[in-house]
């Protein structure tokens, strides 16, 4: 697996424009007309994510990665959420480039992140969700546990409206090369900035 860190300040939570609202629907209308009768599999970056998950230990058919998760309601002419300014720029990212991401208020990560395997027991909160199971799987960690992992991110980190620091890490199958998760990290820093008004304070990729 493969990292993509982004760092960014002062994003705001105010109501997307309009012209933000168009892109984000004739994105979604040209993916519907592209892929709308193919197998989700033949469309690319899919199986990879799938693979990635299946090394992982889950089992991507019951835990989808979210970025297939957004394909799968575009391809269904349904509607992608709208959860909040600065989740929905960076989803709109995801879904282009299909590369599964996680999103975390900068302002309470503590100390130095590193990836690491979770241990005997290990788990957090999750988003909306109850306990995360950890044991044995990839995640994030920093001076307080662990926060994020490819499949669910913790309550502790969670982007909310009072967010303004905001830390983003895409999770990279590592059949997918270098330049195709710097093209997903420089989709989202350009949507954050355009979207959001965000300032880019750090874009790097992690091997």
């Amino acid at each position: 697996m493969t990292f993509g860190w982004l760092e960014a300040t002062g994003v705001s939570h105010a109501p997307l424009a309009p012209e933000c609202l168009a892109e984000r629907d004739a994105i979604a209308a040209r993916l519907l007309e592209k892929y709308g009768s193919r197998s989700v599999l033949d469309i690319p970056g899919v199986a990879e994510a799938r693979a990635m998950f299946h090394r992982l230990g889950v089992d991507p058919t019951k835990t989808r990665p979210s970025s297939e998760a957004l394909l799968r309601r575009v391809l269904q002419a349904k509607p992608l959420p709208e959860i909040d300014p600065v989740v929905d720029a960076c989803n709109l990212a995801s879904l282009e480039h299909q590369f599964p991401l996680g999103l975390y208020d900068r302002e309470f990560v503590q100390g130095a992140v590193f990836a690491r395997v979770g241990r005997e027991g290990e788990g957090y909160d999750g988003i909306r969700k109850a306990r995360v199971n950890l044991s044995g799987r990839p995640l994030l960690a920093d001076d307080a546990g662990a926060f994020g992992a490819p499949t669910s991110d913790s309550a502790r980190t969670q982007v909310t409206e009072r967010t303004t620091q905001l830390l983003l890490v895409v999770f990279g199958p590592s059949e997918r090369g270098g330049e195709q998760l710097s093209g997903m990290l420089a989709r989202t820093a350009e949507l954050l900035t355009r979207w959001c008004g965000a300032d880019i304070s750090l874009v790097r990729t992690i091997q």
